[in-house]
């Protein structure tokens, strides 16, 4: 009988190969984890000497940073949601109101890290005068809050959400479904104006990756303890990677076409949905958190300028399904997708609007529709293999140039 070990067999010692791979690995686990353990004791000992900089030294001077998240006006009143930001506990001491010292009242006197704190100032502000409010710690350290104009905030009641929910309509479901009508326009065009439509999707996507991108980084400027701008980055990243996982997935279970290496056009018309519909998100939390101070004002010609900026996505959606049978089913799962999150981010905004997470959710949405974008440039070439040419460069363009111009017009 052959003494040659094979795994999990028994040899001629009477020992299992299997016992001794066991063994192995616990060995590998206790090398990988070594370091881990040591790098713990480390923090741990420096902890424990009252190292400089980490458990409050003599000599440290402390670290504030705090963010208004909102300001609500009320007759009589101004009241400020303020997060700490940074590594310390703050106290605010004193409240300024267009350099008058106003009395005040607080949730917490001291509030610790990443703890938020409602501050309820006594003012008699008035109608439509701009404010400047300056928060003084007790450290001497400040923080600034402007007020520009001066105008009631809504009640939060039935009518209110409702109204929410109206305007998420508005600007996302119903201009979205206006754009899907485009389908006949696009079955009767022929391959080049395909192309030409295509690129018009590609630069309107390009658009709403950089416009989402810059929204992102003006939001997330001063949340130091959250990351601040790297939040817009990272939610983009994360955004970008799971769609391309989503699309291994969908090539796997043989939803690529003809060629094997490109998207059906169901699956890509779902995907460019799905992008737009996390940049509405975003969207409408910047609309509803607007709408809760009183800043927006809900005029026809803002009604106008996002249903013209939001119909072209709706043509984004239904070009890439220019050669397949679509049912009205289909086509109104895929509105629904990229203009009901309007409705959701709206209401969010008004209710508990928190600029970090509102950030974030740019960053997801900037990368998805940027995610999408590229996946629609192999679809753009032409006979000769060519992905630019004056037709499909001017789409571009020209989608780019739509979008700047039609954005112009949201005064939100």
């Amino acid at each position: 009988m052959s003494e040659t070990q094979t795994p999990g067999w028994v040899t001629a010692d009477g020992n299992r190969n299997g016992d001794n791979n066991g063994q192995q690995r616990g060995v590998r686990w206790l090398l990988g984890l070594g370091p881990v353990v040591l790098i713990g004791l480390l923090v741990a000992v420096f902890t424990l000497l009252n190292a400089p900089g980490l458990t409050g030294g003599e000599n440290r001077i402390p670290e504030e940073e705090i963010s208004v998240e909102s300001i609500q006006l009320h007759p009589g009143q101004i009241v400020l949601t303020v997060r700490n930001d940074g590594v310390d506990p703050v106290t605010i001491a004193q409240v300024n109101v267009s350099d008058f010292y106003a009395r005040f009242t607080q949730t917490h006197d001291s509030f610790d890290p990443l703890q938020a704190n409602t501050i309820t100032i006594n003012y008699p502000w008035v109608k439509g005068d701009p404010y400047e409010i300056r928060l003084v710690t007790s450290t001497g350290g400040t923080v600034d809050a402007e007020i520009d104009p001066a105008v009631e905030s809504p009640e939060r009641g039935v009518s209110f959400f409702g109204l929410m929910v109206l305007l998420g309509i508005y600007v996302g479901v119903i201009p979205i479904g206006i754009g899907l009508l485009w389908l006949p326009f696009v079955r009767r065009s022929s391959r080049a104006w395909v192309r030409g439509l295509l690129a018009f999707t590609v630069g309107l996507l390009a658009f709403l990756s950089l416009d989402a991108t810059l929204e992102g980084l003006a939001l997330a400027q001063g949340a130091g303890a959250f990351g601040g701008g790297l939040l817009v980055f990272l939610g983009a990243l994360a955004a970008y990677v799971i769609l391309e996982g989503i699309e291994g997935f969908t090539l796997r279970r043989r939803a690529a076409g003809p060629d094997g290496r490109r998207l059906a056009p169901g699956i890509l018309a779902l995907l460019i949905a799905i992008g737009i519909g996390l940049h509405n998100l975003g969207e409408g939390l910047a609309i509803g958190s607007a709408y809760a101070v009183g800043a927006l004002a809900l005029g026809s010609f803002l009604v106008i300028g996002f249903a013209i900026h939001n119909t072209t996505e709706g043509l984004a959606i239904v070009t890439p399904l220019a050669g397949q049978r679509t049912r009205i089913r289909q086509l109104v799962m895929l509105g629904l997708i990229a203009g009901a999150p309007a409705i959701l981010g709206a209401v969010l905004g008004a209710t508990a609007f928190q600029p970090n997470l509102a950030a974030l959710l740019f960053g997801v949405g900037a990368g998805a529709v940027g995610q999408v974008a590229v996946k629609l440039l192999p679809y753009l070439r032409d006979e000769s293999g060519r992905t630019l040419t004056p037709v499909t460069a001017g789409g571009i363009v020209l989608g780019i140039g739509f979008m700047f111009a039609t954005s112009l017009l949201v005064t939100a």
